[in-house]
């Protein structure tokens, strides 16, 4: 073996081994940005949340029935629309959950959460205990489809022309985090 092969394989491994490890690092990457997209997540105070889908939501499909129990049917040119949420509490001491949401459009109008009798619902104003999560293990949102707490929206059709959708989370210190729905 020359010389020059005898030095550059192990330069070259050690090249490759420190680019993996950039790499890898950089995927636990966080940022404390409380402008997010959907699937990123963002820190308000001791809570995490984390905007796991939305969508529209059609009353005559099995599945989204589920999640419009005890809703009438949409007004003509609305539709229901559902964003899914995961909030982890990572301290020690049991926190606030928002006793609201709403979605904005690109125009800024506002839309804001519906009630729901869904067993999917977020839980509005509650707590999340010390080091846990919303939706709460083997509850029946966390074994849905989506593992995910539902947030409901009664939406006019332009809104949906009007886009990006932006979830606006108020925080228990007064601080709001956007995150652009991805449609």
């Amino acid at each position: 073996m020359s010389v020059n092969r005898r030095f550059l394989l192990p330069l070259l491994a050690a090249l490759v081994l420190g680019v993996l490890s950039l790499g890898i690092a950089a995927c636990g990457y966080t940022s404390d940005s409380k402008d997010v997209a959907e699937g990123e997540a963002v820190h308000l105070g001791e809570l995490q949340y984390n905007v796991v889908f939305s969508r529209y939501l059609n009353p005559n499909d099995n599945e989204d029935s589920a999640y419009l129990v005890g809703q009438p049917a949409p007004p003509n040119g609305s539709t229901y629309f559902g964003v899914f949420l995961r909030v982890q509490n990572e301290s020690n001491d049991s926190q606030p959950l928002p006793s609201t949401m709403s979605i904005s459009d690109a125009d800024e109008k506002k839309y804001d959460v519906i009630p729901s009798e869904s067993l999917y619902q977020f839980p509005f104003g509650g707590e999340v205990e010390s080091q846990e999560q919303i939706p709460i293990d083997d509850s029946t949102p966390q074994q849905g489809p989506i593992e995910g707490s539902l947030t409901l929206f009664l939406l006019p059709a332009e809104a949906s022309s009007n886009r990006p959708l932006t979830l606006h989370i108020p925080g228990a210190e007064g601080e709001v985090a956007n995150v652009t729905l991805d449609l």
